[in-house]
């Protein structure tokens, strides 16, 4: 997973306490869609043109663990059911800042089950 330009600014606004929308309980969203389209750090949304879908955070989610932080969503049968080929980390239900994005071939979910992703972003001095 990389972080995007979009999601550099927000580190930023976040350590400065900035206006930022912080990626937690109350606004961390994972995204999924179906573009296999190359990552770019100029992206803001993942780039499937229809099938995507953000789900909020699972109970007591996101977490953080000393640099480790985790993101958990749950997808129910009715929800997000074609091939999941990129996923991101967003901090609204739509529109908003997607702070990361990752291009990987997770599957076809279909209407008869129910998935759960979990993304951890590991923060590490250079």
């Amino acid at each position: 997973m990389a972080i995007t330009n979009a999601g550099a600014v927000l580190a930023a606004q976040c350590l400065m306490n900035d206006s930022a929308t912080f990626l937690n309980a109350a606004n961390a969203y994972l995204g999924v869609g179906s573009s296999t389209t190359a990552f770019s750090a100029a992206h803001t949304d993942l780039q499937a043109a229809s099938d995507k879908t953000r789900k909020a955070m699972d109970s007591t989610y996101p977490q953080r663990s000393s640099n480790v932080l985790t993101y958990r969503s749950t997808f129910a049968a009715g929800d997000a059911n074609y091939a999941w080929e990129e996923w991101g980390v967003f901090n609204a239900s739509s529109a908003g800042t997607m702070f990361s994005r990752k291009v990987e071939t997770l599957g076809t979910k279909t209407s008869a089950q129910s998935w759960q992703l979990t993304a951890t972003i590991t923060v590490t001095a250079a």
